[in-house]
């Protein structure tokens, strides 16, 4: 008996992900369909693991681009492993990791940054005198000095 396929619709609802969100994906390529008889979109049931480890990246703050880029390199013609999902978070830890420092730094730097009362755009006497910090560029320095 040949696998039955998902309709966009049951896609999902089983995924939890808003059909124009699956459609979206498909047009990133990050999942992929095939169409039956009334043009209509069927997926395979493995696009229910590949919609999950999107979503759990999307969370994490993996940007798609480089989630798309993971996904390519799995096999078409198999629902992803564990070890798979190993694979693919090993190539995201660092990235993360740098992440999860620069929002460390942020909430710290914040709470200090608006405890001091100077709320001056253009200097801080204490942490950024006669503006030096504009001449590197625009954006928070401090907090994304790369």
């Amino acid at each position: 008996m040949p696998k039955r396929e998902l309709s966009v619709g049951e896609v999902a609802a089983r995924s939890g992900v808003a059909v124009s969100a699956l459609h979206f994906y498909e047009a990133k390529g990050l999942i992929r369909s095939g169409r039956n008889r009334g043009n209509q979109r069927r997926y395979s049931r493995d696009v229910l693991r590949r919609v999950a480890i999107i979503k759990v990246a999307q969370r994490a703050g993996v940007p798609l681009a480089t989630i798309a880029e993971a996904l390519h390199a799995l096999p078409d013609a198999r629902t992803p492993t564990a070890a798979d999902w190993t694979r693919l978070s090993a190539r995201w830890r660092d990235e993360l990791d740098q992440r999860i420092a620069r929002l460390t730094r942020l909430r710290d730097e914040l709470n200090g940054c608006i405890g001091c009362g100077c709320l001056s755009m253009r200097d801080c006497p204490l942490r950024n005198p006669y503006d030096a910090l504009g001449e590197a560029g625009a954006g928070p320095r401090l907090l994304d000095p790369a």
